[in-house]
């Protein structure tokens, strides 16, 4: 192991209430940012950039059929989208693929003043954050 790759982010795994509605939301979005399709497996799937991959699966040993991204554990996802166009045109495009925007009326500043980003929510309560580089 190298330094740089040193504390990298190696995956994510999402545990699902839906593969097929997971498969569908995650993997337009994740696509739309550039990851490929890495893995496929009966319960789960997973799509990588570079050395990251991200997982969705529809565990049969889930212990709740509901996301609450209010509740102990994950929030959010926060992604790089590239400039600021290329987010707004993200964040339009997302709703017609079961993401609705999370405080439209903040848009495109809820995270403050300096801070340019996309705050999506899907089907079943999972956050995606699209932060503008620029």
């Amino acid at each position: 192991m190298t330094d740089e790759s040193l504390g990298a982010l190696h995956h994510v795994e999402l545990w699902v209430p839906d593969l097929g509605r997971a498969k569908d939301e995650w993997g337009w979005l994740l696509a739309r940012l550039g990851y490929q399709d890495y893995q496929d497996w009966p319960d789960g799937c997973s799509w990588r950039r570079g050395t990251t991959y991200i997982v969705v699966e529809e565990s049969p040993a889930l212990s709740s059929r509901t996301h609450d991204r209010t509740a102990p554990g994950l929030n959010h996802l926060a992604f790089n989208a590239g400039t600021r166009q290329q987010v707004d045109a993200l964040a339009a495009a997302a709703v017609g693929h079961g993401w609705r925007e999370l405080f439209p009326e903040k848009y495109p500043h809820a995270g403050g003043p300096n801070h340019f980003a996309a705050y999506l929510v899907n089907s079943d309560g999972f956050e995606a954050e699209l932060i503008a580089a620029d």
